[in-house]
């Protein structure tokens, strides 16, 4: 290889280098900024933004399956609806430790993200997307009409959280500095899956998949895998939602609910690492801060989002991307005289 060329791609190193690094410290401050951010909001407050995080665990998944592998799902609900029933079952019915049930919870989505992927192996785009959606829809009517075990419409109720070296959690900041905690390990391990090789291979398989092929790249194993890591936080992300509401029935796990969450992803920017937590916080918090518009709020909500997605497809993400990129460039003019 040509010393320029060396050059080049030792530039391109350090310039993904700074990116990762300041991924990671973005991620920290954000972590300590959230631990003390509910002080003084209220329980409910808490409640909001503590869901607001445990929603951005589910939305990672499916970004990792959709916006860096480039595999259509709508079974993402479905995925925490699993999640969600196995810690509640496992926690009340039969006395196993949330921490138990929260590892068992992300193997069962896991290898049943396995199963739903093989399909990913012969059909894509809006085919696959027809797949997930039955799949999704077997999710409800289970968890809806298996009264024996599920509890039906009646749901299951009184799901305690857990604690942390005898520390009851049970108070709203107590378990919120909990999901902090959990989404911090999540998104850390995220992190260091999309710089590892296979997240290179994700993204290669989304651009061009026969090229991925062709540069050895062993696409039938890198679909299931996009597809089992991507529902298994989805599981994590149900195991959390479980305890924080306490009550779970089949309600917040519909066919709506999944394509509510695919939403998140393409308005908070797909592919982007912090897509997630910009789209949950669209989908989570800004209804909240509408609801002063009383029976509005929601045709508000859908037009400001439609409105997002029409200035600039990439999400907010890219919008932001795009105005950083703008300012560089003119602050990089006003630095070398150029007009």
């Amino acid at each position: 290889m040509s010393a320029p060329a060396l050059e080049s791609t030792a530039a391109a190193t350090r310039s993904a280098a700074r990116r990762i690094d300041g991924a990671l410290i973005t991620l920290l401050i954000g972590a300590a900024i959230l631990w003390f951010a509910p002080t003084g909001m209220g329980r409910y407050g808490t409640y909001v933004l503590s869901l607001w995080l445990v929603m951005s665990i589910g939305v990672m998944g499916l970004n990792l399956t959709l916006g860096y592998a480039g595999q259509s799902s709508l079974a993402q609900a479905g995925f925490m609806g699993l999640g969600a029933y196995t810690t509640a079952i496992l926690t009340t019915k039969w006395g196993v430790s949330w921490y138990a049930a929260f590892g068992l919870s992300g193997l069962l989505t896991f290898f049943v993200g396995i199963l739903l992927g093989f399909p990913a192996l012969r059909v894509r785009t809006h085919y696959l997307a027809f797949v997930t959606l039955a799949f999704s829809t077997l999710v409800w009517l289970l968890l809806r009409n298996e009264q024996w075990l599920t509890g039906g419409a009646f749901g299951i109720p009184n799901i305690d959280r857990p604690q942390f070296f005898g520390i009851k959690l049970f108070g709203a900041l107590e378990f919120h500095r909990f999901v902090v905690a959990v989404t911090l390990v999540l998104s850390l391990v995220l992190w260091w899956l999309v710089r590892s090789p296979w997240g290179r291979a994700f993204t290669a398989l989304r651009e061009n998949p026969v090229r991925a092929a062709s540069l050895g790249v062993d696409t039938r194993a890198y679909t299931l895998l996009a597809f089992a890591i991507g529902s298994a936080y989805g599981g994590f992300s149900g195991s959390l939602f479980a305890p924080l509401v306490e009550f779970i029935d089949p309600s917040p796990f519909t066919l709506s609910q999944s394509l509510f969450l695919l939403l998140m992803v393409v308005a908070g920017g797909s592919g982007y690492f912090f897509g997630p937590f910009v789209g949950a916080l669209l989908g989570v918090v800004l209804p909240e801060w509408l609801r002063f518009a009383g029976s509005l709020y929601l045709i508000i909500f859908a037009t400001i989002v439609l409105a997002l997605l029409i200035i600039c497809p990439q999400g907010v993400s890219g919008l932001i991307e795009r105005c950083w990129a703008a300012l560089g460039r003119r602050f990089g003019r006003k630095a070398g005289g150029t007009p």
